[in-house]
């Protein structure tokens, strides 16, 4: 059956390959994006987008109108992809760099989610799938920002579950670790942009970051455990087409393996693993 979707952050990767995937299986995909030159190849590539920019509320409230003007008032699901990632050792992060990461992964998402609750709520029946992270349940070095961002995320997605209880509206949580896309470009030019990395004392450690970054860059962001983002497109029709979705999907062998850790061993022995796991 047909559905209608809302997905955010749809100018490359997995938000582009989700819109996609899901339009060729029939379904109605509103491709939204942050900037008009990305919106612009959205349509040109025939996908109904609007400009959708998290950090602005009234872009989000404008997003919202027009898709329910589209569909008549009613929307099946919201994939709530927008995201980036702000690497850099907390201690050099200041206030700013932190509020930055939180208005886009945590505020402006729960905003929109906000919006489309009460259509959800009229209808009786609506999904709202999270596109969180490993980091959503451990954490990394140098990833602090990142991570407190998707563990907020896990967190308010578990406490709406809850309240919404037997409304007929799923909260669904997708967790991919490692996938081929600009993430990781990206993530670079946000540290460049708040980290002084030349007066920390964690400079050789960026150093190896920066590098390791790079390599990924000329693999075309493979390799390793590296999984193409068509692996989160694969839970996402699931959680958007079955009668019975998971509350959890993970995506790539070290999310798999993490979550079995976290349950398996004492927090000291996961701290020695994960601190050699930052790379």
């Amino acid at each position: 059956m047909m559905k209608t979707i809302l997905i955010s952050g749809c100018s490359s990767g997995i938000g582009l390959c989700v819109a996609q995937g899901l339009r060729e299986r029939g379904h109605r995909v509103f491709a939204t994006a942050r900037k008009l030159d990305d919106v612009e190849m959205l349509c040109q590539q025939g996908f109904e987008s609007c400009r959708l920019d998290l950090n602005d509320s009234e872009s989000i409230r404008e997003a919202v109108a027009w898709v329910t003007t589209q569909t008549g008032g009613t929307l099946d699901a919201l994939f709530n992809n927008g995201a980036f990632g702000q690497p850099g050792a907390l201690e050099d992060l200041d206030r700013n760099a932190l509020r930055e990461q939180f208005e886009t992964n945590v505020f402006g998402t729960h905003e929109l989610t906000r919006l489309i609750l009460p259509i959800m709520h009229r209808q009786g029946h609506g999904r709202v799938i999270q596109n969180s992270s490993v980091l959503g349940f451990v954490a990394l070095p140098y990833r602090g920002a990142y991570v407190a961002s998707k563990f907020a995320l896990e967190g308010m997605t578990d406490t709406l579950r809850l309240e919404w209880k037997g409304s007929g509206i799923h909260f669904i949580l997708i967790e991919p670790g490692p996938i081929a896309t600009r993430f990781r470009a990206n993530a670079t030019l946000a540290f460049k942009r708040h980290v002084d990395a030349a007066s920390s004392r964690h400079l050789e450690n960026y150093r190896a970051m920066e590098t390791h970054f790079r390599q990924k860059a000329l693999k075309g962001g493979g390799g390793g455990f590296t999984l193409p983002p068509e692996a989160v497109l694969k839970k996402v029709i699931h959680a958007l087409e079955s009668s019975h979705p998971k509350l959890r999907y993970g995506v790539t062998i070290p999310t798999h393996l993490f979550a079995f850790l976290s349950r398996l061993l004492p927090d000291r022995v996961m701290d020695a693993i994960l601190a050699r796991a930052w790379l």
